[in-house]
């Protein structure tokens, strides 16, 4: 199956295609070099170090259509504190640094920067200016070529631990690459992200705000929002502690926080000899396996056929 970019989906309705799924992860660690070698000990694929032009480093595992980043503060003097109406992309995960090494901020696909961030604000969320850049990335023969970006950022003052963005990328034919896309875990593709909260269902507003009324669901234990690509799923800590055992040694947040994310894998039989070879030990049936998060920079993950 030729790979996708973030553009494209799988999906026939129109509609849903000009939504915003789920664009890319962000993974805040501490040492960047460790966790590429922890993820590619899993059988990803990870890109070459790329800066960023206030102070972070990333490191990217590209799917198809979506992608995770794995981000650390790689020269601390460039990291800037964010003045009246702006978020500080920097700021943000260099201060979750200081708590903790997780999963630090869920990315949706955007087509229209400018145009998220006026719809946002008119639905009454908290929004900051939009944000443009652009940086150098290595493509899989080496050379260089620049890639250019739009964000418009979002929060919920219940959720200080989690930041909200869409991503508009400006140059995809040269951001994503089949080489790139090619895991030997078989990795496919970002279908979930998990919430722990209490009280999911206070938490519909925000989402309906963010992806509209018809994406979102409830009970009294678990908020699900469908987007184009994936879903993200807001779950108490009963449901969240029971799916996955919560095992953290790290002490996780008092409020809520991203917990968790499952990746479509082609052949569940591949990934756990990736897994067995690197040592790394996981749990689950015939039909999933999760890694702790202890072994996964405080992130649960959950892969599925």
């Amino acid at each position: 199956m030729r790979p996708l970019t973030a553009g494209e989906t799988t999906r026939e309705d129109a509609a849903m295609k000009d939504s915003r799924g789920i664009d890319h992860l962000v993974i805040a660690v501490r040492d960047l070099e460790i966790a590429r070698q922890r993820y590619a000990a899993m059988g990803f694929t990870t890109t070459p170090v790329a800066e960023h032009p206030w102070g972070t480093i990333n490191s990217l595992v590209q799917l198809q259509g979506n992608f995770l980043e794995l981000l650390a503060v790689g020269d601390p003097e460039r990291i800037v504190e964010p003045g009246p109406g702006e978020f500080s992309f920097g700021a943000f995960n260099q201060q979750y640094l200081k708590q903790r090494e997780g999963f630090s901020q869920l990315v949706f696909e955007g087509h229209d920067s400018r145009g998220d961030r006026a719809e946002f604000e008119s639905n009454g969320l908290d929004t900051y200016d939009n944000f443009d850049f652009s940086r150098q990335a290595q493509l899989p023969d080496g050379s260089s070529v620049e890639v250019a970006f739009s964000l418009a950022f979002v929060t919920h003052p219940q959720m200080p631990e989690v930041s909200f963005f869409t991503c508009q990328q400006h140059a995809p034919e040269y951001f994503w690459k089949e080489d790139f896309q090619r895991h030997a875990n078989t990795a496919r593709q970002v279908t979930e992200v998990v919430i722990r909260a209490d009280d999911p269902g206070r938490f519909a507003g925000f989402f309906e705000n963010l992806q509209g009324s018809d994406a979102v669901t409830s009970t009294d234990d678990a908020l699900t929002v469908s987007t184009a690509r994936g879903i993200v799923s807001v779950l108490s800590p009963a449901v969240y502690d029971d799916r996955f055992n919560s095992d953290l040694a790290e002490k996780a947040p008092d409020g809520p926080y991203l917990g968790a994310y499952q990746i479509t894998v082609a052949d569940l039989g591949v990934l756990r000899d990736c897994l067995d070879k690197a040592g790394i030990g996981y749990r689950g049936g015939y039909d999933r396996v999760q890694v702790s998060a202890n072994d996964a920079f405080g992130i649960t993950l959950e892969f599925v056929a």
